[in-house]
């Protein structure tokens, strides 16, 4: 397959060209490392140079072969170049998870916070159990399992109510300790 930097071959279309990328990503398993972010360089290399969809593409082949760092290079500057739609949201969750594998959870927590409230979609689990592990990296458990036990009460046949309310009690519990320790701290020795 013959890369240019113009965009899809002539004869592609975009749909072709996201068909071509699904069927690699199904693919995965049946390639080596190498093989297979090669793969994805020869569909992104059909793109535009500077292309935030290419960039991402790219992104993802190294966090799925075990180069995070390098994921992370891309996924930023897939960001940057101004990725839109479920591909922005996919690159912000899997930026964010590669950065907690690194040992940033911090960084993690900041991009996926603000994503808690985006419209509504088919990742939104996705962003709450990767916001989870990043919480848990810094030793915030009872917040992490308040957002798992959110998510998971929407799945519930029963019970919805219930586990929503324990799970906002988990970390309202948290918040009353700590303001319970501060009002005790403030307070003049006897």
């Amino acid at each position: 397959m013959g890369a240019s930097s113009s965009g899809p071959r002539p004869e592609a279309t975009w749909e072709d060209w996201e068909r071509r990328v699904a069927l690699a990503w199904d693919s995965l398993e049946e390639h080596s490392a190498d093989a297979f972010r090669q793969l994805i360089e020869e569909l992104a290399a059909e793109l535009p140079v500077g292309s935030a969809v290419a960039d991402f593409e790219r992104g993802c082949s190294f966090d799925s072969t075990g180069h995070p760092a390098r994921a992370v290079e891309l996924y930023e500057q897939a960001l940057a170049a101004g990725l839109t739609g479920i591909r922005r949201r996919r690159a912000v969750i899997q930026l964010a998870s590669s950065l907690r594998n690194l040992g940033r959870p911090a960084e993690s927590v900041t991009l996926l916070t603000p994503e808690l409230d985006a419209p509504s979609d088919e990742l939104d689990d996705a962003v709450r159990a990767t916001l989870a592990l990043a919480l848990t990296s810094l030793g915030r458990d009872r917040e992490a399992v308040s957002l798992v036990i959110t998510a998971l009460a929407r799945h519930l046949p029963r019970y919805q109510r219930s586990m929503t309310r324990y799970a906002r009690q988990l970390v309202e519990t948290d918040a009353a300790a700590a303001d319970s320790t501060e009002s005790e701290q403030d307070r003049p020795p006897r």
